[in-house]
C-alpha cells in the first residue's frame, strides 16, 4: 500500500513500511527459478483475492501516484497469470477480501478513504461507500486492510488515533466505528480459536475485539519494552498461534500464543507479508528488504526454501488447494513519485 499524494502523507507512508514496497523490478530475471511463473502487470499493484467460482484471481492497483487519476482492477487466469480482463476505477485500489459465496469481493479505495463492492465475475464495480472525516491535513483518513467476517466488514483507518469502520456487507452502510484503535490501524484477521477479531497497530498493539458487540476486550503487546510496528498476520488455528510481522521497528515476526496474549517466540529478519498454509503447516514471509520469499516449516520455524527476486516482494496470497503461492512485486518511486516501470505477479508452486 501507499500514501504519496503530498510531503505528510509520503512521511506516513515511509513510517508504515507497509505502505512503502521499494524495489527495482528486472521483469525476466526471476522466469528462470523452478516453479515460478511471473508476469508483469501494471502500476501500484497490492493485494489480491481469489475467487474459484469465477476462476479468477483478482489483483488491486493503485495504478501511479503522479499525474495519474484513478486505479484499475486486474482479473487474471490463476493457473497462467494471464490476464482475462481489467476494470478502471475513478478511486486508487489497496485492500482485498471475498465474500464466502464467491459472487462479490470488496477492495478498500484508500487513499480516498472508501470502500467498493465489486461484481466476481463481471468485475463490475456495484456500490461504494465513502467515510466522513479528515486527517490533520485535510485529507481523507487512509482505508486500508479489510476483514469480512459474518456479513461484516471491517475497515481499518490509518489515523492516529486511529479507527475501525464496522460496515454491513449487503448494504454497504456504516454501522458503527470502533474507536482508539491506537496508532494506523494495520492488519485484521478473524479467530476461530477464540471467536474474536484481532487488529495490529503502529504502536505494537494487537487488539481483541468481540464482533458481538464490536468491544476492545484486550492490547496485547510483547511485553518487552521495546518498539514496535505491527503490519500483518496470520493465524494456526489449530495450535492457537497468531504470526505478527515487524518490517518497521523491531525487523521480527513474532509468534503469539492466543490462549493467553504472551509471546512464545520471534522469527528474525525483516517481515512485511504472512500466510499459513494449514493444508502443509507452512508460513510463508516476504522479506521486503531482503528481496525473497520464505517458506517456513510451521512447527520448527526452520526455513525449507526461499526465492529471491530483484525486486522487493511485496503482498501474499495462497490457493485454495494450498498448493500455490500468489505474491506482488513493487518497484521503486522516484523523488517525485512517479514509478520507474510496471509492477509483477509471481505464482510459485508450492510442490
Amino acid at each position: 500500500m501507499h500514501f504519496p499524494f503530498t510531503q505528510s502523507r509520503k512521511a506516513m507512508a515511509l513510517a508504515i513500511v507497509a505502505a512503502v514496497s521499494l524495489s527495482t523490478l528486472s521483469v525476466q530475471a526471476q522466469t528462470h527459478q523452478p516453479g515460478v511463473t511471473e508476469q508483469v502487470l501494471g502500476d501500484g499493484l497490492y493485494e489480491m483475492v481469489y475467487l474459484p467460482g469465477a476462476k479468477s484471481l483478482y489483483v488491486a492497483s493503485a495504478q501511479g501516484f503522479k499525474d495519474v487519476n484513478g486505479g484499475v482492477l486486474y482479473r487474471l487466469d490463476p493457473s497462467t497469470l494471464k490476464k482475462t480482463g481489467e476494470t478502471f476505477t475513478d478511486y486508487k485500489n489497496f485492500g482485498m477480501a471475498m465474500d464466502p459465496d464467491g459472487k462479490v469481493f470488496y477492495t478498500t479505495n484508500t487513499l480516498d478513504g472508501g470502500v467498493s463492492k465489486v461484481d466476481a465475475q463481471s468485475g463490475k464495480v456495484l456500490q461504494r461507500l465513502m467515510f466522513e472525516g479528515k486527517d490533520k491535513d485535510g485529507d481523507p483518513v487512509g482505508a486500508r486492510e479489510i476483514l469480512w467476517h459474518n456479513g461484516t466488514l471491517y475497515i481499518g483507518g490509518v489515523a492516529d488515533p486511529g479507527f475501525i469502520s464496522v460496515v454491513d456487507a449487503k448494504t454497504l452502510t456504516l454501522k458503527t466505528r470502533i474507536e482508539n484503535a491506537g496508532k494506523w490501524v494495520t492488519g485484521m484477521i478473524y479467530s476461530p480459536v477464540t471467536q474474536r477479531i484481532y487488529a495490529a497497530n503502529g504502536g505494537g498493539e494487537i487488539l481483541v475485539i468481540n464482533p458481538q458487540n464490536n468491544k476492545i476486550e484486550q492490547r496485547w503487546t510483547p511485553g518487552d519494552g521495546k518498539s514496535y510496528l505491527f503490519l500483518n498476520m496470520a493465524e494456526d488455528a489449530k495450535t492457537g498461534r497468531l504470526f505478527v510481522t515487524d518490517d518497521s521497528k523491531a525487523k521480527t515476526t513474532l509468534v503469539f500464543d492466543e490462549h493467553t496474549g504472551k509471546v512464545i517466540k520471534q522469527i528474525a529478519g525483516d517481515a512485511l507479508g504472512i500466510k499459513f498454509n494449514d493444508k502443509r503447516n507452512e508460513i510463508y514471509i516476504s522479506q521486503r528488504e531482503s528481496r525473497k520469499v520464505l517458506q517456513l516449516d510451521a512447527t520448527s520455524y526452520s526455513v525449507k526454501k526461499s526465492w529471491a527476486f530483484d525486486a522487493h516482494p511485496n503482498s501474499l496470497l495462497v490457493s485454495p488447494d494450498g498448493e500455490a503461492l500468489y505474491v506482488t512485486v513493487k518497484q521503486d518511486f522516484n523523488e517525485d513519485n512517479s514509478t520507474k516501470g510496471p509492477d509483477s505477479i509471481v505464482k510459485i508452486a508450492l510442490n
